[in-house]
């Protein structure tokens, strides 16, 4: 057996261990949610019942829906947060407190979620008692929370992808008349589109997926999905998380699917 034939048997063995470590939670997950055991992690025969068990369950569905709302807005206000907050970094030059602005920018990238959210339960009381707004805390409290730390992710992605761009591309569209929006929209946007959307999927993963920072920013009228199930650790899952997270990993494996698909009809244009 030659080097390279011995290397590359490691190497599809490390993926294929790599794989089954991620993969087989997931995949065992997904099979007792076809149990007809009322433990959540035992076997007890093929059954729906589940299933029909969630679709009467308001409180799960009701979460769930709070959570894709939620992570739908903070991750379309990170991109638009973050995707300016990257320009400026990449494009606008030295200027007075850039340092500082970089920091600032990329701070929830490193402080604790535990850090984060009780600074920004601090901002809203000091907010509420300013001014009035947010009168109580709920799903606008969560989103701002969220876009505020998915905005540093989608900032990094965002001055990365810029670094890597020539400089030359916008001021050659601006030589031949086109203004700096104009510049800006044509050349730079469509060019940066890929970090943008990159940021904006990680961004509504970390708000899908986030218990802590809304453990300190919500309110009764705002309990996520996450925290839901959290809650329910001390009294004992039900099988209906199962069905759920069946669900929540077939709308996902559908977007990935339709993502690549559209991916390969870009490409052969």
């Amino acid at each position: 057996m030659s080097r390279g034939t011995g290397q590359g048997g490691m190497a599809r063995l490390g993926l294929m261990l790599g794989l089954g470590f991620l993969w087989l939670p997931v995949l065992l997950l997904a099979g007792y949610a076809f149990s007809g055991s009322r433990i959540p992690f035992q076997w007890g025969g093929f059954s729906l019942r589940w299933f029909a068990a969630l679709a009467e369950n308001e409180r799960l569905l009701e979460a769930a829906w709070l959570s894709l709302r939620v992570a739908l807005g903070s991750a379309t206000l990170a991109v638009l947060l973050g995707g300016a907050t990257g320009w400026v970094l990449a494009r606008r030059g030295p200027f007075r407190g850039r340092a500082l602005f970089g920091v600032l920018a990329g701070a929830p990238l490193v402080l604790p979620d535990v850090v984060m959210g009780l600074s920004l339960l601090l901002l809203f009381v000091l907010l509420e008692g300013a001014t009035g707004w947010p009168a109580g805390r709920g799903a606008t409290t969560i989103l701002l929370a969220h876009a505020t730390i998915g905005a540093a992710y989608v900032a990094v992605l965002a001055q990365a992808r810029l670094a890597e761009m020539a400089p030359e591309l916008e001021e050659a569209a601006r030589d031949l008349g086109a203004g700096p929006a104009t510049a800006f929209a044509t050349v730079t946007l469509p060019l940066m589109a890929p970090s943008l959307a990159a940021g904006w999927l990680l961004a509504f993963t970390l708000s899908l997926d986030d218990v802590v920072v809304a453990s300190f920013v919500s309110g009764p009228a705002g309990t996520t999905l996450p925290m839901v199930v959290f809650s329910m650790l001390r009294l004992g899952l039900t099988p209906e998380v199962n069905a759920l997270a069946v669900i929540i990993l077939a709308l996902a494996g559908l977007g990935g699917g339709l993502a690549l698909l559209a991916m390969r009809g870009l490409r052969s244009l």
